[in-house]
């Protein structure tokens, strides 16, 4: 198996519309317009996608943004995790963490040292990932909330005496 990873921005791309279809089919949610979410995707402008690949197959992808959070006085840029599916037949063979790891570069490049998802499964593949459970947010899809800062990257980040950033 050649497995590699591409960087994709348009999502009419035929392989990522066929994985995109499989994971919406095993979630069981069923769309009306499939051309039209895919076009919406590419209209938002900022989300874009690591496609894992054997060959043209998708084993998986990994859909994301830059996003940011702020207020009147604070900004912060976050990484967004959107939507991240692996195929039912290569989980379990680090191909997830894989498309994870490619995130995160991509929000350490772009200035961002968190990256934030909700999720209703694989807790226990965020948590084994570093990320923490941020039981005090809530998302308006009432799912689980999951962090991970990246301060062991920040210059002049801080740790406590065992090491842990702080």
């Amino acid at each position: 198996m050649a497995v590699r990873t591409i960087l994709l921005s348009d999502f009419t791309d035929p392989r990522f519309r066929t994985a995109f279809q499989t994971y919406f089919h095993e979630l069981g949610i069923s769309v009306r317009d499939w051309d039209g979410l895919f076009q919406e995707m590419n209209e938002e402008g900022n989300n874009l996608a690591y496609l894992l690949l054997d060959e043209d197959r998708t084993l998986g992808f990994l859909q994301f943004q830059m996003t940011s959070f702020s207020n009147w006085f604070f900004q912060e840029p976050f990484g967004f995790i959107r939507e991240f599916w692996v195929a039912s037949a290569c989980r379990r063979q680090g191909y997830g963490r894989t498309l994870l790891r490619l995130a995160e570069a991509y929000f350490l490049e772009h200035g961002a040292y968190r990256a934030v998802l909700t999720a209703d499964d694989a807790a226990a593949f965020y948590l084994a990932n570093g990320y923490q459970n941020a039981s005090g947010v809530k998302a308006k899809n009432h799912m689980d909330v999951f962090v991970k800062s990246f301060q062991e990257h920040c210059a002049g980040g801080q740790h406590d005496a065992d090491g842990q950033s702080i």
